[in-house]
Formats: structure tokens, C-alpha cells, sequence
């Protein structure tokens, strides 16, 4: 009997090919981007397993090559969105905790922890985020009192909206260590009261007080909370998100899970600096599932706070806060190593700068830095970029980088911003439109869970300067708008540029992945203030159908 070479069978296995399957969508209204950045529509897509085969103008005539034929029904179909700007595990781990998002008192606030916590009576913190002291019509920071008076027997720890300040209970305080006599770090503030007691809100690095004693997560825990996010923002219409600054073990959870199978949407994650193993990651190398749903290739570095917590870091006073110019997370010294040693391991550097302090120390960097080590064709960027010195936005072409944006930014801190930074610095701050006139290439985002990861909500801001309810009238600096096409191509193609994956996703072209999106309306027609009701009915993933 004749045998069978095991290595010859093996390679025979191999060598047979993954079955083809072909599908083809007829009569769609279909939009997406040109080469040229120009907006073009189209009837059909077809495509073959994950990958696009032909994009039809006009309604397509042949139909016996597909195996699969579907009728659109005339619905609008989209590449998938992109969010250049989120962080994933904190918006999964949202989902689980306490959502004060939209509370409009310190009251209120405290009221919706208390119903939390009493129906939760197992949990040993009480966590949460999402408060806005703007929104409350005070501009003064919340107070442990007032979470005293309605629970006391559990630690309970708050973050800000912006995650740039925490809100704390007494019993978080103790446990914490704070009391008159601790001294402010580096990066950070215990916010006081007039004799000097901490009154419970403590400011960036600060924050680590509180934060270092509430218990990780574990791995399994990262797990569940990033698979629930990632099914979350499919729902949304986002097929694709860069992670913004994930640790040693979230980076394990997601190789892990992209183990088990394709992740349902694509993640471009971000090193975080701040890891005590920044640098083994580094060693590693640049990542890349086989499936192309999960991409590690750049690292996060955090140079200083936000503008709603006036960490954010100014060359000048906050108008509103005489002899406040803001927090630097780092020295000179630290900042340009975190630099540094991530180009020279071939990563694309993405720093997180929101005043014009922060952008120009880290604009400096990049100048030198990227001479230094050749590394400009890795597209480094600024995230944020909010707060910019004229001088300093002609910059971002010149050196190359990219400016990393959310527009819902501006119509959630417009209630604050023109206080905050005075009526000549106001002028350079959420300044979409000087940007792009000088040449730089936005990719936007949302800054999820800091916001709503819906990117509907921040299309509409970005051509609108509006918020949801319309206002202001004519928009807030409505001359920094961006047109609607603009506007899509950075939550598109652009974004895509940003993590070097626009030969792959970011417009619907023959050869590109199968990423797109079936919606309830058709933005390009439909009145611009209406942009933000838009819902996603389908999100299709590498050719798979990943929502209902």
C-alpha cells in the first residue's frame, strides 16, 4: 500500500485555496472619494471574500458571476468611518460604570452615583466619568462633600469628561493618603479650598493619588470591556479606530482576541509611553494581524492637560485664572526621550498637545528630532492640536505632521474656550479651516468616551460649528469651518493617511478592503444642521455584515 509523504500532504493542505465568495450590492446611492479627493457616486460594489473587485457608476448589467446578490433598495452606502482618536478599553469599561455624561448639577451628579452604587451593593469602588463642572453653570470644581452627604461607606472616584481630573469621596481621599500636607506633583494639582484642605477634585498627574489605589482590571476584564466597545461603535458606523494610548496588558488582550478571531472592527492602537514596559513594546516591533484588524505601528506620548480643567499648558496666563499657565506632563529632558527612542524603533509618534505651550515644545521636537533620525515619512502627529500660535499652524505642512482633531471639541467647549484663552488666542484655537489652508491634512475623531464616539454628531460640527441644538446662530468662528466633503474625507480617506493604512480602507476602490456602511439618510443632500441625526443601519467589516 502506497504511503503518503506527511510533509507532501501538509503542503497540499496548504496550497488549496480559501473558497471565493463573491457579492454584489445592486442599486445603492453610493458615495466615496476619488484619488484627487473629489466626491464621486456610484450604483454597485462588488467584492470577493474581504476584498472590493469593481465599483459600478452606473447600475451594474452582469450578475451571474456573483454568488451573492443583494438589492440595496436605492439606501446610501459609505466607506466605514474612521475615529482617529479613541480610547477603547476606557469607553468599554464606561459601559460598565457609572455615566454622568449630560448631568447639568453637582446634585444631579451625586444623585445618579447613589442610585448606582445602591444597585451595586457588591462593588468595592464606586467608579464613574463623564461630569462637566461647564455644563453645571459654575466654574468653580465639585466637592467630596457633596458625595459624602449621599455615600460614605465605599471609595468612590469620578473622572472628568476630558479625563484630565478626578472627582473623589473622603473615604477615596484616605485610602489616597491626601490630606493638607501633600504636596502638589509634577504635572499635577490638588485642587484646595481657601485654608489649604483638599476639597476632593485632584488635576492630571495628581490624579495618580486616587487612581493607583483603585484595583486594575484584569486581563479577562479588558477583554469583555473591549470586545463590548468595539460592537458599540460598530453600531455607530465606525469600522475602524485608532486606540489612543493602550498599556502592556490591553495590548495582550487585543493579540489575544485577534487570536480568536477577526476583531469586529479595525484598531490602530497607540503604545502608551507612560507603561512602565514602553520600551519592551517598542523592542517588539511594529505589528500587524494577518487579517489587518488590528495594527500596532505608533506610540502615545501625553504632553500636557486639558482646557476644561485648565491643565491645559499656555505660553501666557489662562485669562480667567491669573498666574494659572497650565500643566507639562514632562521635562524637556523626558519628553524628547519618549521621543526619541520611538523613532528610532521606526514608530510613528502621535503627542497629545492641546495649549500653545504644548504644541510649540512639541512642535520644536519633532523639528529636530525627525532631522535626527530620518523618520519624517512616518507621519508623526499632534492630537488635539487646539490651541495653536499663528506661526506655529504653518508648521504642520512644513514638517510634515498631522494634525489629529475632533471637531465636536469645539461645540461642547465653546461655553468655556473664549473665557479661558481671551479674545486674541481664541483665534488660533479649533482652527480647522487656517489648517487646512496652510496645507495640513486633518484626520478627525472624537476623543470617545471624552465624547459621544457617534461620528455623525462630529461631521455636523465639523461643517456646521454648531451644536445639536443649533447653536450659536451662524456657527461659533464659523470662518474655521470645514465643507462637507472636507469633512468626510478626515473621517475617511484621511484618517486612514494617519495610520498608514490608506491603501486598504478609507475610500471603496477596487482592491481595498470590504469596510462600508448602509444609512438611514443621505448626508450629502439632507440640510447640514440635520447631519448629526444620521444612524448607521449596517456596518460590514472585511466583507462580513458585523451589526443587525
Amino acid at each position: 500500500m502506497m504511503r503518503t509523504n506527511p510533509f507532501i500532504f501538509a503542503l497540499l493542505v496548504i496550497s488549496i485555496p480559501i473558497l471565493a465568495d463573491t457579492t454584489l450590492i445592486r442599486n445603492i446611492n453610493g458615495y466615496t472619494l476619488t484619488s484627487k479627493g473629489d466626491l464621486m457616486s456610484f450604483k454597485g460594489l462588488k467584492f470577493t471574500n474581504d476584498r472590493i473587485d469593481a465599483v459600478y457608476l452606473a447600475e451594474p448589467e452582469a450578475l451571474s458571476d456573483a454568488d451573492n446578490i443583494i438589492d440595496g433598495l436605492g439606501k446610501t452606502l459609505i466607506p466605514g468611518l474612521i475615529d482617529a482618536h479613541g480610547h477603547v478599553g476606557s469607553y468599554g469599561l464606561s459601559l460598565l460604570r457609572v455615566d454622568l455624561v449630560g448631568t447639568m448639577s453637582e446634585e444631579e451628579a451625586a444623585v445618579r452615583v447613589r442610585e448606582f452604587a445602591d444597585s451595586n451593593p457588591d462593588l468595592d469602588w464606586i467608579l464613574g466619568r463623564g461630569w462637566n463642572q461647564v455644563l453645571w453653570g459654575k466654574t468653580d470644581f465639585p466637592a467630596a462633600s457633596s458625595l459624602d452627604e449621599l455615600i460614605s461607606d465605599r471609595p468612590v472616584w469620578l473622572t472628568r469628561v476630558d479625563g484630565h481630573a478626578g472627582w473623589a469621596n473622603s473615604a477615596a481621599l484616605q485610602l489616597a493618603e491626601i490630606d493638607r500636607s501633600t504636596t502638589d506633583p509634577v504635572g499635577g494639582q490638588i485642587i484646595r479650598d481657601e485654608d489649604g484642605a483638599p476639597t476632593g477634585v485632584l488635576v492630571d498627574t495628581a490624579m495618580n493619588f486616587v487612581s493607583s489605589k483603585v484595583p486594575r482590571p484584569t486581563l479577562e476584564d479588558e477583554k469583555i470591556a473591549l470586545t463590548a466597545a468595539m460592537q458599540a461603535l460598530a453600531e455607530y458606523g465606525l469600522t475602524s479606530v485608532h486606540d489612543a494610548g493602550i498599556s502592556s496588558q490591553t495590548v495582550r488582550a487585543y493579540r489575544e482576541l485577534v487570536a480568536e478571531s477577526p476583531l469586529k472592527i479595525r484598531i490602530n492602537a497607540m503604545l502608551s509611553a507612560s507603561d512602565p514596559l514602553y520600551q519592551d513594546r517598542l523592542a517588539e516591533g511594529i505589528y500587524s494581524s494577518l487579517d489587518e484588524t488590528l495594527v500596532i505601528n505608533s506610540v502615545k506620548i501625553v504632553s500636557d492637560g486639558a482646557l476644561g480643567s485648565r491643565g491645559a499648558a499656555l505660553i501666557e496666563d489662562y485669562t480667567d485664572e491669573s498666574g494659572n499657565r497650565g500643566l507639562l506632563r514632562y521635562n524637556d529632558e523626558r519628553l524628547e526621550f519618549l521621543m526619541r527612542v520611538a523613532m528610532n524603533s521606526n514608530f510613528q509618534v502621535n503627542t497629545h498637545a492641546i495649549g500653545d505651550n504644548a504644541n510649540l515644545k512639541v512642535l520644536d521636537n519633532y523639528e529636530r528630532l525627525i532631522n535626527e533620525t530620518g523618520s519624517r515619512f512616518r507621519r508623526h502627529r499632534i492630537e488635539h492640536a487646539q490651541i495653536l500660535r499663528y506661526e506655529d499652524i504653518r508648521r504642520f505642512n512644513e514638517l510634515g505632521v498631522l494634525p489629529s482633531m475632533q471637531a465636536i471639541h469645539a461645540t461642547s467647549d465653546k461655553n468655556m474656550a473664549q473665557n479661558r484663552l481671551g479674545e486674541v488666542r481664541i483665534q488660533g484655537a479649533y482652527a480647522w479651516r487656517k489648517l487646512i489652508d496652510a496645507g495640513a491634512r486633518i484626520a478627525n475623531g472624537s476623543d470617545f468616551p471624552v465624547e459621544s464616539p457617534n461620528p455623525f454628531w462630529g461631521l455636523h460640527a465639523a461643517v456646521t460649528r454648531q451644536d445639536r441644538d443649533g447653536q450659536p446662530s451662524g456657527g461659533w468662528f464659523p470662518e474655521e469651518r470645514m465643507t462637507l466633503t472636507e469633512a468626510f474625507a478626515s473621517f475617511t480617506i484621511d484618517a486612514a493617511y494617519a495610520g498608514h493604512q490608506e491603501t486598504i480602507i478609507g475610500s471603496l476602490e477596487t482592491g481595498k478592503k470590504a469596510d462600508f456602511i448602509f444609512l438611514d439618510r443621505d448626508i450629502f443632500t439632507i440640510p447640514e444642521s440635520e447631519i448629526w441625526k444620521t444612524r448607521a443601519t449596517e456596518t460590514w467589516v472585511n466583507g462580513i455584515k458585523v451589526t443587525e
